[in-house]
Order: C-alpha cells, then sequence, then structure tokens
C-alpha cells in the first residue's frame, strides 16, 4: 500500500502491527552467504547441543532485516530512512519462529533542512510468544506539508 503522509500527520503513540513471517532454515542459510557469517551459532547444530540455547539461532542481522522489511507493506511516498539507532537484540529467534513487528511513533521533531522534520518510530520485533526479540529506533526524514504546496 501506497500513502502520503507528512510530517504534520504523524501522531505521537500511533501504532500499527505487521503480518508474521516464520524464519526458516534457508533464511538462515542463504543469509550467511549474502552476509559471510558462518559463526557455528548459526551454522552448526552439533556445537549448538554445547551451548545455552542448544540449537541454532538465526542471525540478529537476519532478524533486523526480516523485522523491518516487514514493515515495507506500507510506502510512504513523502518520507525515507534517515536511519537507525539503539539496536539490541533482547532474545534468539530459532528456525520455525515466527515473528511481528509493531511500529509505535515515538517523537517528532525539526529537523535543520528546511521543510523536513524528524520522526521516530519504534521499532519491536516479537516472536510466536509475544516475547521482544528485537528492538530498535527508526529515524524518518519526513517531507512537510507546507513546502508541498
Amino acid at each position: 500500500m501506497s500513502i502520503k503522509q507528512y510530517f504534520e500527520d504523524f501522531e505521537i503513540g500511533a501504532t500499527r502491527v505487521t503480518k508474521g513471517r516464520t524464519v526458516t532454515e534457508t533464511d538462515i542459510v542463504i543469509h550467511a552467504g549474502q552476509s559471510g557469517d558462518f559463526f557455528p551459532h548459526h551454522m552448526d547444530a552439533e556445537w549448538c547441543k554445547t551451548q545455552p540455547f542448544k540449537k541454532p539461532i538465526a542471525h540478529g542481522t537476519l532478524i533486523f532485516t526480516i523485522g523491518i522489511g516487514l514493515t515495507a507493506e506500507v510506502i510512504n511516498e513523502v518520507a525515507m530512512t534517515y536511519g537507525y539507532e539503539r539496536l539490541r537484540f533482547t532474545k534468539p529467534v530459532f528456525i520455525g519462529d515466527t515473528i511481528k513487528t509493531t511500529v509505535t511513533i515515538k517523537e517528532k521533531k525539526e529537523h535543520k533542512k528546511p521543510g523536513f522534520g524528524l520522526v521516530t518510530e519504534m521499532v519491536e520485533v516479537h516472536n510466536q510468544l509475544g516475547e521482544l526479540v528485537m528492538v530498535c529506533e527508526h529515524i524518518l526524514l519526513a517531507n512537510k506539508k507546507e513546502s508541498n504546496g
């Protein structure tokens, strides 16, 4: 879905929840190949049996990628990603876990460039048990209505 949500349109506290996505072994293998991260925590089931979680865990960067990707069901034509801050992986994600992303508008502030504002979204990814597995802040550079007639 494509929308035009200007800086002025964002409301602090507004929340949306994405659809779910199940993490597969294929996801982990492809991500390892793309990132070069073949650490045994992700790739060696026998080694993982000797570790606290007892089975392979998904890469944090994979969970970030999927979690943020889930939010792309809504495309805002008048805002773009400015960056991410305060990224944390709070619990492991395993093969077969299903994750969803909750996005909550946390803050709005002026930008130094006229015609734009910064919107901070709190991004929280939860597993199928409702446990928080990842959290970060997504900063959007949003056009202001006044600069667009």
